[in-house]
């Protein structure tokens, strides 16, 4: 069993006019097991939070902590935080020039694991879940998200989900770009290494459509850097039904 605790998280950004606020005190508990979806509007901070937790030298954290499984995130390289069991699957997955599908993966797998994998028995982990994420084995061979779709590079994220088997996954918006086939074969993919590994999620997301395959135990609104309600899969629908109007006025 792990948890990630984080309490009274403040970030700030640098600004020409100085620093500004981001977050404003987020308290937030997510643990094995558990689906946490975060939703709100644009320029809530939803981002901003898991860039925060995941490393990202560009946000400054001015208040509270980030702790998985008792020991201080915050202390810790973005590298460290990935061998603790953090996992961050970003909204816009980068491209990695050089560098194979296969020699990435088996590399990042090494330095989780402490040794390399054996190469029969990795090939076979990764050919297994290539195709369970309808990925064609070319993919491999070609260098990290290089000339890939939004899809193909959403799959590859996951892809990763499931191989490199973390403590906690922070989905920042997953399902954004996704066509109706794609989105129902990524969710799939959450699901299976939920399953398989007891894995903590946080899924940040604008929409419903992705929480109709990957259930969440808790749904918490984002307005203003702060975590405005909470509650279960019922608040998921009344937001698709009201949207968040009530939230940004407040």
């Amino acid at each position: 069993m792990s948890t990630l605790e984080i309490r009274g998280l403040k970030v700030s950004v640098d600004t020409e006019n100085g620093p500004v606020e981001i977050l404003k005190g987020v308290d937030l508990t997510i643990k094995s097991g558990e689906t946490h979806a975060i939703m709100g509007p644009n320029g809530s901070g939803k981002s901003t939070l898991a860039y925060s937790i995941a490393g990202h030298p560009k946000y400054q954290i001015t208040g509270g902590t980030v702790t998985l499984d008792g020991v201080d995130l915050l202390e810790m390289t973005v590298d460290e935080r990935a061998r603790a069991g953090l996992f961050l699957a970003m909204q816009y997955p980068v491209e990695v020039p050089g560098v194979s599908v296969s020699n990435f993966l088996r590399t990042a797998a090494t330095a989780l694991r402490g040794e390399a994998p054996k190469l029969r028995t990795w090939v076979g982990e990764v050919k297994s879940a290539m195709a369970a994420l309808s990925m064609d084995p070319a993919f491999a061979e070609r260098n990290v998200n290089e000339g890939f779709s939004g899809g193909e590079k959403k799959r590859h994220e996951i892809m990763q989900l499931e191989l490199l088997k973390p403590k906690i996954a922070i989905l920042d918006e997953t399902d954004s770009g996704l066509d109706v086939d794609a989105l129902r074969i990524v969710s799939e993919g959450v699901v299976r290494a939920k399953a398989d590994n007891d894995l903590g999620v946080l899924l940040i997301t604008h929409y419903t459509r992705i929480l109709r395959y990957i259930k969440p135990d808790f749904v918490h609104v984002f307005a203003d850097g702060r975590i405005v309600e909470e509650g279960g899969p019922e608040l998921a629908e009344k937001l698709e039904a009201n949207g968040y109007a009530e939230y940004v006025s407040k």
